[in-house]
């Protein structure tokens, strides 16, 4: 949502949100929304309709079991009972809400209607909750994950999400997974064989320093080691004469332009996967440049979603192409 520093900001919906309401009932989970090193619920890439941040889940483990392991008999019907007892309360919770309503005043009514808008898709998510309980969850070889302990353990723990995401891709548990990367919360990391001192936040504020812009260096080359790993897995796996990549776009980006600055705009992003025209970059000037949701409406639309316009766009990304297949 546009101007989020003024007063009364209220978020609007994001992308994999968006696509979730769209194609989510087709897998198990409509959408994974993961972290690392995320503190508490205070931080997430995912907002709902009504601008409800979504909590990420940090433990690989937990996204492992809930991906993979169902529980008992005994387990998923207690499971079963909790999503009927949550479904009764949503029920009251909506008709006093809608007793409410008809007795305040005009601001009042839009604070309700956003949180009512929240009951109603939380009352969704059980329902469609409720008719997976009742199917068996994919049969998987590999171990249940061991989580790393330690902050500074960073990097294992992003390699463990992605091969959570792939996993989860492989099997069609879900679509549509985010995954924040929070620097904010992480110290002086763990970077195999490389010496680094300072926590990853201080370290982008290097102030043109040598030091610190050579330790942040060698925290992103292993971020686009495991990056690479992670287009590898995908294109190792095979899906209808496809590769999961071929299948699968993947956006990994920044908030910020030059995070030493703070500045917000010229955004690095990159886009891989899809059936698009790769290897090339598309820079924009500030006479012709476009916003990172026009991206958006091309992911939107290659999902088969028909949809023009998403958030501030002004169109599609002007450049990126799909592969010709003859």
């Amino acid at each position: 949502a546009p101007h989020p520093s003024s007063g009364g900001f209220r978020n609007s919906i994001s992308l994999d949100q968006f696509i979730s309401e769209r194609i989510g009932y087709l897998t198990r989970f409509p959408s994974l929304t993961l972290g690392v090193n995320v503190s508490g619920n205070s931080r997430s890439l995912s907002c709902t309709a009504g601008g409800v941040l979504l909590p990420c889940e940090d433990k690989p483990s937990e996204v492992f079991t809930k991906l993979f392991l169902g529980g008992s008999a005994e387990e998923m019907s207690a499971q079963s009972r909790k999503l009927s007892l949550g479904r009764s309360i949503m029920d009251t919770v909506a008709k006093q809400t809608k007793t409410l309503e008809r007795k305040v005043g005009v601001r009042d009514r839009e604070r309700l209607d956003q949180y009512f808008t929240g009951v109603r898709e939380l009352e969704q998510r059980m329902v469609q909750s409720a008719e997976w309980e009742k199917k068996p969850r994919p049969v998987m070889t590999e171990k249940l994950p061991i989580d790393p302990k330690d902050p500074r353990e960073y990097m294992e723990k992003v390699r463990l999400m992605y091969d959570l995401a792939q996993m989860a891709f492989a099997t069609d548990s879900t679509r549509n997974i985010t995954l924040m990367l929070d620097s904010v919360n992480s110290p002086a990391i763990t970077v195999e064989g490389k010496a680094v001192s300072d926590g990853y936040h201080n370290l982008s504020h290097h102030g043109r320093s040598p030091q610190k812009m050579d330790q942040l260096e060698r925290i992103d080359r292993e971020h686009m080691k495991l990056l690479n790993g992670l287009f590898a897995d995908l294109k190792s796996h095979k899906e209808g004469g496809e590769t999961l990549l071929d299948r699968t776009m993947v956006l990994y980006g920044s908030n910020l332009g030059n995070a030493n600055t703070h500045v917000t705009t010229n955004l690095p992003v990159l886009f891989a996967g899809g059936g698009f025209k790769h290897g090339q970059h598309l820079a924009f000037d500030r006479e012709r440049n476009a916003p990172l949701p026009n991206l958006f409406v091309n992911v939107l639309q290659r999902f088969g979603i028909e949809s023009d316009h998403f958030a501030s766009s002004t169109g599609t990304l002007r450049g990126l192409e799909m592969l010709r297949t003859s």
